[in-house]
């Protein structure tokens, strides 16, 4: 293979077991055909060495979890409840009302665990269906 200039590209990598491989000098990544005012690697000013293109992918974190919890009140009805578990956090009945009563006995009880920005949502939707049909019902969150 050879480079733009028509110089056979192998000539400058290096020998032994450098062979087949292409040996980039220099600090840091740089553009594919960027030629530097820089003789170290092997091309000199006019562009015709062997430059290494080095392509990082970005480190993901996971994201902060977070419960969301219903608190037990003397008011708002077990069916609500339910229907708020059923709605939003997709619970079949069974498992609703087990939250349900588990809420009811203990006074607290796990809706579900997210990401930050959907167990915000999922507590401003419990909250916001319990005012328009006037419960007392209370939807929080914490840091698992």
């Amino acid at each position: 293979m050879r480079d733009r200039n028509g110089q056979d590209w192998m000539a400058g990598c290096g020998t032994g077991g450098d062979a087949g491989r292409s040996v980039a000098y220099g600090a840091g990544p740089r553009l594919a055909g960027g030629g530097q005012d820089d003789d170290r690697d092997g091309g000199g000013p006019d562009g015709g060495g062997t430059d290494v293109v080095t392509k990082t992918s970005p480190k993901t974190k996971k994201p902060s979890m977070y419960r969301v919890l219903l608190l037990n009140d003397d008011y708002t009805p077990m069916e609500f409840v339910v229907h708020v578990l059923e709605r939003y956090f997709n619970k079949d009945q069974q498992e609703a009302t087990q939250i349900m009563l588990h809420v009811h006995q203990k006074g607290v009880g796990v809706c579900g665990i997210f990401p930050f920005e959907i167990a915000e949502t999922k507590v401003m939707q419990v909250t916001d269906l319990a005012r328009k049909n006037q419960h007392p019902l209370q939807c929080t969150m914490e840091k698992v």
